[in-house]
């Protein structure tokens, strides 16, 4: 039998009463996710990958040595994650973690082109305080942070090549280290919730560090690093 007009009014009706209520329980489940992993005493573990790329101010290394001797330092990716415990809806504490990155310094200035002159390893213990903009509510949430950071640089070896430029032997070659030192760090980031535990967070920092590193010569170079961290990361909300 064929619908009557006011059974068809009644069911086109029908179906859009019940399209937009489901969009409306959409709309209100991706809010719950939301505000559940980014409210008050939430804790989002992280993990992603990092890289740490230094932007390198070499000073010139001390006398004996060729004038305008410097150093330049590589970047380097390593698996990373963290923790994060939200205090109130806006303000968290974040912990960074990270597996230790290895950092091949190479000759520079008028040291250009002699290659690898050692590698260093590097674990940046950093504590950051966040504002996190937006509602508990949001999808997106914008944050900033701003924190302390210890570089500790351990495990430093040194090449053939930095012994011919300082006058090292293979039975005495010249080694080096370079001193651990706290920074100020700055954070900018943004966490994307997918549902009611899973998201997305990237971020950037910028660390204001400066060091000295001292061959077994007594000779020093004193570098400004200054890195730039940029992460990657799939979040889990408790």
């Amino acid at each position: 039998m064929r619908a009557t007009t006011t059974e068809r009014s009644q069911m086109t009706h029908h179906l859009r009463h019940t399209a937009i209520a489901a969009a409306c329980s959409l709309g209100a489940l991706l809010s719950a996710g939301g505000a559940h992993a980014q409210a008050a005493g939430s804790v989002l573990v992280r993990l992603g990958a990092t890289q740490i790329k230094p932007n390198v101010d070499s000073g010139d290394l001390s006398q004996p040595s060729l004038a305008g001797s410097k150093v330049s330092i590589k970047s380097d990716t390593q698996l990373s994650g963290g923790i994060t415990y939200l205090i109130t809806d806006h303000w968290a504490l974040d912990i960074p973690l990270a597996l230790p990155y290895k950092h091949e310094l190479e000759g520079d200035g008028s040291i250009n082109g002699v290659g690898k002159i050692g590698e260093v390893k590097a674990l940046p213990i950093t504590l950051l305080g966040q504002y996190r903009f937006m509602e508990s509510d949001s999808m997106w949430r914008p944050y900033v942070g701003a924190g302390l950071t210890y570089a500790k640089f351990y495990k430093a070896r040194s090449t053939a090549a930095l012994s011919a430029l300082t006058g090292g032997t293979p039975s005495n070659p010249t080694t080096f280290s370079i001193k651990s030192k706290f920074a100020p760090t700055l954070q900018l980031g943004m966490t994307f919730a997918i549902n009611q535990r899973w998201g997305i967070d990237a971020s950037v920092t910028h660390t204001f560090l400066k060091t000295t590193t001292t061959l077994s010569t007594g000779q020093t170079i004193d570098t400004k690093l200054d890195p730039d961290s940029f992460g990657l990361s799939v979040v889990y909300a408790f």
